[in-house]
């Protein structure tokens, strides 16, 4: 498949991609809402990886991640551009040691960790069930 935009346009649409408040992320914050679990901060830069979302007190913390940006094995994460290959599969591959990093950082300090993946929350019941299975167990929801 080959690109139908211009260099420059690509350019231009690739740094349009937001880093922060994503759709995915607010659909995330949205179900916690929902569920009753308060009291989060987002985007700790203070915090290995900048978790999108933490609980700083109960050392928890939610990554939301997109399929393409942090290599996931779905049909859209394995998906590598057909311009520009070289640079896209090291881009990617780069994220992911740098996530492993992070989270071994973060639970080597005691932190209980959930990564959500775009391809996985776009069933509003799967993801229900994914938070709840793992907060549940870690604090009461009112807390």
């Amino acid at each position: 498949m080959v690109d139908n935009l211009s260099a420059t346009s690509r350019r231009k649409a690739m740094t349009a991609v937001k880093g922060k408040n994503t759709a995915p992320e607010l659909k995330v914050r949205k179900q916690l809402r929902e569920l009753g679990y308060m009291g989060y901060r987002l985007h700790r830069a203070d915090l290995a990886g900048c978790p999108d979302v933490a609980w700083i007190g109960r050392k928890t913390a939610i990554f939301v991640h997109g399929c393409f940006w942090h290599g996931h094995d779905c049909p859209r994460g394995s998906r590598i551009p057909v311009t520009r290959r070289d640079y896209w599969q090291k881009k990617i591959q780069s994220n992911v040691q740098r996530d492993k990093v992070n989270e071994a950082l973060l639970t080597g300090d005691g932190w209980k960790l959930l990564v959500l993946w775009e391809c996985q929350i776009k069933s509003d019941a799967r993801l229900r069930c994914g938070l709840e299975d793992f907060l549940g167990p870690l604090f009461s929801k009112h807390g």
